[in-house]
């Protein structure tokens, strides 16, 4: 285990998305997010999920929400989407400025893998996790509208770009605010930008005194 910051990733911050052939064990990794959560955050990934893995969006977003936002969020309700290992999610779980509640949604594969690092943390802020495919009706379990919605690194798939954005739509309300990181590896990632803008107020966030490290590296936010 080790203790991580943005600082210090587990992973490189150039990994790419494409899972490597070679099988590996599970691991868990300790992160405090540069002495932001006490306890740490637990994780447990998921080598053979592309989703159930630690990328880049992941941490810079839990790290600049752990550090300038959680005021903000503090007494809201927020929902992930692509919630992988629920890194974002989970480390917000933790600080003591508890927003009201939080629900992970991903796919049917990784359910039991955020339920697995949900206990691994026993957050006192209520957490649970849903499947939500993108595209689809939102169901009736999970919180819509939510205060807060946030996505790290759900553009890799250029197919599911309009899938993407429809549910964003189906659960942004007139008061949501989303907080949405990837980092850029294709061409045709801007792209989903582009089609956001067109439907949706989008804004670069400038606040980060970070911003130009990630933003050298590929990261948006």
């Amino acid at each position: 285990m080790s203790d991580t910051g943005l600082d210090d990733f587990p992973i490189s911050i150039t990994d790419d998305l494409i899972p490597s052939n070679a099988p590996k064990p599970p691991s868990t990794t300790s992160m405090d997010f540069s002495g932001l959560l006490s306890p740490p955050l637990l994780l447990q990934d998921d080598p053979t999920e592309c989703g159930g893995q630690l990328w880049p969006g992941g941490m810079v977003l839990a790290q600049y929400l752990l550090r300038y936002k959680m005021q903000e969020l503090k007494d809201k309700t927020i929902l992930e989407l692509g919630a992988g290992s629920g890194l974002v999610g989970l480390a917000l779980a933790l600080h003591p400025l508890r927003p009201s509640s939080i629900h992970l949604t991903d796919l049917p594969p990784i359910l039991l893998l955020l339920r697995h690092n949900i206990s691994l943390n026993s957050p006192l802020t209520p957490t649970s996790a849903h499947i939500l495919e993108w595209g689809s009706p939102i169901p009736t379990s999970v919180h819509s509208p939510p205060g807060i919605l946030v996505a790290a690194d759900c553009v890799y798939f250029e197919p599911a770009f309009p899938l993407l954005l429809q549910t964003m739509q189906d659960l942004i309300g007139p008061d949501t605010v989303c907080y949405f990181c990837f980092k850029k590896r294709r061409r045709a990632d801007m792209k989903f930008v582009k089609m956001a803008r067109k439907v949706l107020e989008v804004k670069n966030v400038d606040d980060d005194p970070n911003k130009e490290v990630w933003r050298r590296e590929g990261v948006h936010l």
